[in-house]
């Protein structure tokens, strides 16, 4: 039974870990980067305030002094709401332990108190109090193993062996890891055995993408096929991450034709690809789709930087009079900035010149350095978590599949990284005109198809008041859908979770707080919401094709293709 007890307690330990980890992570956006440069200009502000203030200085000890004194003398409040951090029953009825954890919030919540009090300016203030909470997190008791209750039972119990395991986690790391904690264990996961393992085939491949046609899960589909796009800075196959959470796998259920684009990872010598390169890439592929299904038409999903390249798509479709996309769907995926998010903390012109010269000196943008920045973003989820988890308990990372794919990062051409970085410091979506696609000024107003747009109200990457901001730009009809979860837990969203929510309003209102006010929950994934919405908007059905391509476009590879598994 204690055996038992304790396999409980690591699998709890190891979902906690997922858990945050999954609502933290970055997911695919371009981004203008953190240099240590900007964290040190702040911090200098921050000093500079903090001699230009010696009142509030006084005042913020004095309510230190007494916070400490209060928890000496026990009266002060037990451990913050929500911080996992001190879920340890030590840290309730250890006397040195509650002592220690009621100082270090107190200290925390001082030097926090300063900077809100402080004469800087919000957005100075904003980026302040993001660098005084790298600070005060690195220093939290929990990172060290006399100061972590449970890490130092484990290494008790264990006879140090937990401790010898954190030092071989901590030599890889250095090795393999560039020195930060690994997120997910490697060796669980390979692409085309245990994960993209939909049964389909490549059909049409060009410099850019390869096409994948899946092979039908039902005796009839709907005639209108669906084409989804993924983001070009993660691998395809989060769309067909595993049985049971494969959005793949959920349209075949569901009657409907199902092509997905696999993007090719581009090294330096592909550098000067741009928005315009992505976007003929796709007319190359919905040509062959409807090719291959005899549809005059398509239907079009993207993700994040997938929707942005889908959005000016659909704008060159307008401006021409093209009506081979019949309705879209954009899942995650700010096209106005208006919005405040972690991404344009310091987007400043500086930094927004830096992240483009690095870029281009380069060639490219490596994934690997993108979710580097990202981690540093959300220290607590995404770095200090897996400290505590491969060193000081000496736990193998978890082996979890999201994990596995947001850490298979591809490279982001520096053209086109230098496009999406005006595209959104120029907020270049939002004017009429203002975007040029293959030679052409795009009006999303004119975009009049019907779309589906998905956010999540805890993304921090992608705010849904953003996301929702985005719906406003475009003409026709828009069903807009807001997930409970976070960016990633959004878009993997299968059926049959209980804690699964979403808030419908078919009524945009002209802010979207007004919209959320009046919106209705509904205690289900948004998967099956659009899925029905789809079906209306998919065609009759008829018999499944009984083979994959047709002669024009015969099966050049099995499914998951040949681009997703080049490094």
């Amino acid at each position: 039974m204690a055996v038992s007890t304790k396999r409980l307690a690591r699998g709890a330990a190891a979902n906690d870990l997922v858990h945050s980890a999954t609502e933290g992570m970055p997911g695919p956006n371009p981004f203008v980067g953190l240099r240590p440069c900007d964290v040190v200009a702040t911090a200098r502000h921050i000093g500079a305030q903090a001699w230009r203030q010696p009142a509030l200085i006084v005042e913020q000890e004095a309510a230190l002094i007494r916070d400490l004194i209060a928890a000496l003398s026990g009266d002060a409040p037990g451990a913050p709401q929500g911080d996992k951090r001190f879920a340890d029953v030590a840290w309730r009825d250890n006397a040195l332990y509650r002592m220690t954890m009621q100082g270090y919030v107190a200290w925390r919540d001082a030097l926090s108190g300063f900077v809100d009090r402080s004469a800087l300016d919000p957005k100075s203030k904003e980026r302040a109090q993001f660098v005084m909470s790298l600070f005060t997190d690195a220093m939290s008791p929990t990172n060290t193993l006399l100061g972590n209750p449970a890490a130092l039972k484990k290494a008790v119990d264990s006879g140090g062996a937990s401790l010898i395991g954190g030092l071989k986690n901590a030599v890889t790391d250095m090795v393999k890891n560039q020195g930060m904690p690994a997120q997910v264990d490697r060796t669980a996961f390979e692409v085309g055995k245990n994960l993209g393992t939909s049964k389909g085939a490549v059909v049409f491949r060009n410099e850019v993408l390869e096409l994948i046609q899946y092979a039908p899960a039902t005796a009839n589909v709907h005639s209108r096929p669906q084409l989804i796009v993924p983001p070009q800075i993660n691998k395809f196959y989060v769309f067909d991450l595993s049985p049971g959470k494969s959005i793949v796998e959920h349209l075949l259920k569901s009657e409907f034709q199902v092509f997905v684009v696999s993007w090719r990872d581009p090294t330096a010598a592909q550098s000067d690809w741009d928005l315009d390169t992505y976007v003929t890439a796709l007319l190359q592929a919905i040509a062959a789709v409807r090719d291959i299904t005899g549809s005059d038409d398509v239907n079009l999903h993207g993700a994040c930087s997938g929707a942005m390249t889908i959005s000016a798509l659909l704008g060159l479709l307008a401006s021409r009079g093209d009506k081979s996309v019949h309705a879209a769907t954009l899942m995650v995926a700010v096209l106005d900035n208006t919005a405040d998010s972690q991404l344009g903390l310091f987007a400043t012109p500086e930094a927004i010149a830096a992240a483009k010269h690095a870029s281009t000196s380069r060639g490219v943008l490596a994934g690997e350095e993108m979710g580097r920045v990202f981690a540093w973003l959300r220290p607590n989820d995404l770095v200090w978590n897996y400290w505590v988890n491969n060193y000081l308990m000496g736990n193998t990372p978890p082996a979890f599949d999201i994990l596995y794919w947001n850490n298979d990062t591809t490279r982001l051409p520096a053209k086109l990284h230098g496009q999406l970085l005006d595209i959104f410091t120029d907020n270049l979506f939002t004017k009429p005109g203002a975007l040029s696609v293959l030679g052409t000024q795009i009006d999303l107003n004119d975009v009049a198809c019907d779309k589906y747009v998905v956010a999540g109200i805890t993304d921090h990457i992608t705010p849904w008041k953003g996301v929702y901001d985005t719906v406003r730009l475009f003409g026709g009809k828009t069903r807009f859908v807001l997930s409970s979860s976070g960016h990633i837990q959004s878009l993997i969203n299968p059926p049959g979770n209980s804690k699964a929510k979403f808030y419908l309003n078919p009524e945009l209102s002209a802010s979207a707080d007004a919209w959320l006010d009046a919106a209705v929950p509904t205690t289900d994934s948004w998967w099956n919401d659009w899925s029905v919405w789809l079906a209306a908007r998919s065609g009759k059905r008829r018999a499944a094709p009984a083979a994959l391509g047709n002669e024009r476009h015969p099966s050049l590879a099995a499914a998951p293709g040949t681009y997703v598994l080049q490094d």
